[in-house]
């Protein structure tokens, strides 16, 4: 039977028949529907969010690399329909599950949309359908939470259903690599299973990478974003030696990626952002640690990169003391709220630590970001500020914390009294470097003693 189920599904993939579920339609799921939609699949889009579904059922888009106009085409044309009725799965033939996987307060992996994406598909699921893991977890998270619930149900692997893990490789505002050309590596429970779900990538996006088994395929990504981590959180602590030694940490990292071989540039900042990098490598330590395995590049990485924001604010008070001015009472304008440059995302943004970090000794923040109207904050919603001239001129401090590339830096240079850059943002300022301090850059430190140079 196995054979026979499986050559049906194939061939349904072949010929763009097969029905497609994508649950989750955020930032990884959303362009996976559509890129499944330009080669004629028919997807419905399921979410828990009936804001969401209503947005894109309207033909709009809450996800920065998917414009409106493709979410309208697809909606129109009838292949992209959206709901919050799980009962759509019983009409799938390929569930792709895209769903969160953040951490809780103790860094353990918090599963739950998983489990709950699950209950949902062990209900609906008919024979003959391929289920496809696509958010990032610790290794075995296939094989140990979601097949044991599926045959629960009495459908039994490589007969019944099939299995596969293919990881994200979502790396938002990215203008060069998006769903469509980045790889997809794929692992399968049985090679039938892995077989499968190699054709519906193939078919979907340009190239698939198979692997030997849906756990290979977990630690593919959890080495992807570790890999990420650790060098960031090597250069986040250059930049703190850097600044001991009286040196330009960005002048020294341009140099060395002069050479052709053997490096590669990663660049410090205020802190780590976006759902991967500073979540992913903790689904590993964490696995490692029922293994009595002490990850200890992942956990200093990530003690490094979370003390950032600290850091940072420790240096805006040098540096407003400098100039006779105390945090407390300080009005200081945050630039930029997202995670990174030019998109909207404000996940796990450093931008937010500082915010609370500032607020937290007595500052008073604003912040303006070009793309987000607004955040979330306690106990209501904190708006951005419009970036005037008076603005500018009004605030002890402006901290550029997502380096935007619509910003006008030579008008925020010339109105502000005073900048801490903490992504080396105004390089080519130099001769306002009275006014103007950089991260890593060497010219303010405390050692008996604060100066600048």
């Amino acid at each position: 039977m196995s054979n026979s189920t499986a050559e049906a599904l194939l061939a349904k993939i072949e010929d763009a028949s097969a029905r497609i579920c994508v649950i989750g339609m955020g930032y990884v799921g959303l362009p996976l529907a559509v890129e499944a939609c330009n080669v004629g699949f028919h997807v419905d889009g399921y979410d828990v969010s009936q804001k969401k579904v209503d947005i894109l059922n309207a033909g709009g888009s809450d996800v920065d690399d998917i414009p409106a106009e493709t979410v309208a085409r697809l909606v129109g044309s009838g292949l992209l329909k959206n709901t919050t009725d799980p009962a759509i799965m019983a009409e799938a033939d390929i569930i792709l599950i895209c769903v969160p996987t953040p951490l809780n307060k103790t860094k353990d992996p918090d599963v739950s949309y998983i489990l709950d994406a699950t209950e949902k598909i062990k209900t609906f699921i008919k024979p003959g359908t391929i289920v496809v893991l696509e958010s990032t977890t610790y290794p075995g998270t296939t094989e140990e939470l979601i097949l044991p619930m599926i045959e629960e149900a009495g459908q039994k692997i490589g007969e019944d259903f099939f299995l596969a893990f293919s990881p994200e490789r979502v790396d938002p505002g990215n203008p060069i690599y998006q769903t469509h050309n980045t790889p997809k590596v794929v692992g399968g429970v049985t090679p039938d299973c892995t077989k499968i779900a190699v054709a519906f990538y193939e078919k979907t996006i340009e190239t698939a990478v198979p692997v030997s088994s849906t756990k290979a395929a977990e630690m593919v990504k959890l080495l992807e974003n570790t890999f990420r981590s650790v060098n960031i959180g090597l250069v986040n602590e250059l930049a703190l030696m850097c600044d001991r030694l009286g040196v330009d940490v960005w002048e020294i990292i341009n140099a060395a990626a002069t050479k052709p071989f053997g490096f590669m540039p990663f660049y410090p900042g205020p802190g780590l952002g976006g759902h991967c990098i500073p979540i992913d490598p903790h689904y590993l330590s964490w696995k490692l640690k029922s293994l009595n395995y002490y990850a200890r590049f992942i956990e200093l990485a990530g003690e490094i990169n979370g003390n950032m924001p600290a850091y940072v604010v420790s240096q805006v008070a040098e540096l407003l003391n400098e100039f006779g001015k105390p945090v407390k009472g300080s009005k200081i304008l945050l630039l930029g709220m997202s995670y990174k440059a030019d998109i909207s995302d404000v996940r796990e943004s450093p931008s937010l630590d500082l915010l609370e970090i500032l607020e937290s000794k007595g500052a008073e923040v604003l912040f303006n970001d070009p793309l987000v109207p607004s955040i979330q904050w306690k106990n209501g919603e904190l708006m951005s500020a419009e970036l005037t001239d008076e603005l500018l001129e009004s605030v002890d401090l402006v901290l550029i914390s997502t380096n935007h590339k619509t910003y006008d830096w030579k008008r925020i240079v010339e109105k502000a009294q005073l900048i801490f850059d903490g992504r080396n943002a105004l390089k080519g300022f130099e001769e306002h470097s009275n006014k103007i301090y950089k991260l890593g850059s060497g010219r303010l430190f405390t050692a008996g003693g604060s100066h600048l140079k």
